[in-house]
């Protein structure tokens, strides 16, 4: 690219980043918002963009996240890795060495300066960038991208704020592109399964959900040049909120239909005290050192209730500081039963399968723990075609892989995407949502309609194959 159409690029993405910011604040004052587009949006809701033959791609952030992304989309037919971008150098240099071993021809490398990934968008042979950077810089560069006439991936959470929800929906209905939140977990074969579950209507109907994200990460406070804990340790001296909302929520609100159908309506949030962090920081640094200088105020546990349209709840939970085990709850419950996660185990008031033992059907007031029956009678059929594939390629037992092959299927054949933008905003928008609320005594707080009333009429997401 020549500099003067670099430069006109860069002013172009500059001008039009600053009239979404506008757009974005002015619709963001209240929750309430115009059943229309702006002028010149229109809805993405089930957008189908024209087959790709092979899908190009352009990866921004190739760390302890985007290094595996790279490996896996090395493994991905139809795809061609055009450019890596990280301001790390020695990362860039990991993941071309990752393309090169798997016989691929060599991408540019981009990381010279911290907008580098500017120069990268620049170029006219990309077709989607892959986004995994820390969280500040996620809704800067997906817009950035889809300026530049890209398809986005972008990791989560997508949005930091409800202005950024809104650039990152203006910017989706301006271009037309698809912006994709990489929410693996809705592809874990357990949550695949749920999804098929409730969608044959085994639980009846759909009441109450619960998520989770409980991940003890205090150990990442010992990452302080580089890697995930050399940023993200900051933001638990930022916000007091749910700062992690997606991974167990995702899997619920696409059993809920959430955003076709039904749609988050508000939400109540508390934390508790925040003592966690800085008594390991007190533990294990010294006393002056930067980790015993932060003023922790995220409370260590923080419980968020919503409320759907359709008068269901879900709650939500967030907690990477105390010492339990890992969950994402993963609970959805029906007039006719429950099944839920860690460890998995189900319910039913009819049809429950039967004990081997006494010859009966289990009983709703016992857990069943054997979850081989309800596999080989539910098991999705996305995880029965590729199972086994994705398990052989890792990331997160093969969720991290079969999402990716699902991304590039639906470019490859006309098929609109699993999650859209609307997820990508609703979804994140918990973050922000739940500070709101936590500050204000745990009042209830609106969830912005990012679909614009289209969530009346708009499809769920069926049981794909």
């Amino acid at each position: 690219m020549d500099r003067l159409n670099r430069r006109k690029f860069l002013q172009t993405a500059s001008a039009l980043a600053a009239t979404g910011m506008v757009a974005a604040c002015a619709s963001s004052g209240s929750a309430k918002v115009s059943a229309k587009a702006p002028k010149g949006q229109q809805s993405v809701m089930g957008l189908v963009v024209p087959n790709m033959t092979t899908v190009r791609v352009g990866f921004i952030g190739v760390g302890q996240r985007g290094s595996g992304h790279v490996r896996h989309f090395c493994h991905l037919d139809g795809v061609e890795i055009k450019a890596i971008c990280d301001t790390h150098r020695e990362v860039v240099d990991k993941s071309l060495k990752t393309v090169a071993d798997a016989g691929l021809p060599a991408p540019t490398a981009y990381s010279a300066h911290e907008y580098s990934y500017r120069d990268m968008l620049a170029r006219d042979d990309i077709d989607l960038v892959i986004i995994s950077t820390p969280w500040r810089w996620h809704t800067p560069m997906a817009v950035d991208a889809m300026n530049s006439g890209k398809h986005v991936f972008v990791e989560v959470p997508a949005a930091t704020t409800v202005e950024e929800a809104w650039q990152l929906v203006d910017t989706a209905e301006r271009t037309q592109k698809n912006c994709m939140m990489g929410e693996n977990v809705c592809y874990g074969r357990d949550e695949l399964m749920a999804l098929n579950m409730v969608r044959h209507g085994l639980f009846g109907e759909l009441l109450h959900g619960e998520a989770a994200y409980i991940h003890e990460l205090r150990w990442q406070m010992k990452e302080i040049e580089h890697s995930t804990g050399s940023w993200r340790t900051g933001w638990h001296a930022k916000r007091n909120a749910n700062l992690y909302p997606t991974h167990g929520l995702g899997p619920i609100a696409q059993y809920m239909n959430i955003n076709r159908g039904d749609r988050f309506d508000y939400m109540n949030s508390m934390s508790s005290p925040a003592l966690g962090r800085a008594a390991y920081a007190k533990r294990e640094f010294p006393a002056d050192h930067q980790r015993n200088q932060l003023n922790y105020i995220a409370g260590d546990i923080n419980t968020s209730i919503i409320k759907t349209k359709l008068g269901r709840t879900i709650m939500v939970q967030h907690d990477t500081t105390t010492p339990r085990p890992y969950t994402r709850h993963n609970l959805i419950q029906g007039t006719n039963g429950v099944f839920a996660g860690f460890p998995n185990r189900i319910a039913l008031e009819h049809g429950g399968m039967t004990d081997p033992e006494s010859g009966k059907p289990n009983s709703y007031h016992g857990w069943d723990y054997d979850m081989e029956p309800w596999y080989k009678k539910f098991e999705h059929p996305l995880w029965a075609r590729m199972g086994k594939e994705a398990e052989r390629n890792g990331g997160h037992g093969g969720m991290d892989f079969l999402m990716f092959w699902r991304l590039v299927y639906c470019l490859r054949n006309g098929e609109p995407l699993d999650q859209d933008v609307y997820d990508a905003a609703a979804w994140s928008v918990v973050t922000p949502l739940s500070e709101a609320s936590v500050n204000d005594r745990g009042n209830s707080k609106d969830f912005p309609d990012f679909t614009r009333g289209v969530w009346r009429t708009a499809k769920p997401l069926g049981v794909v194959s």
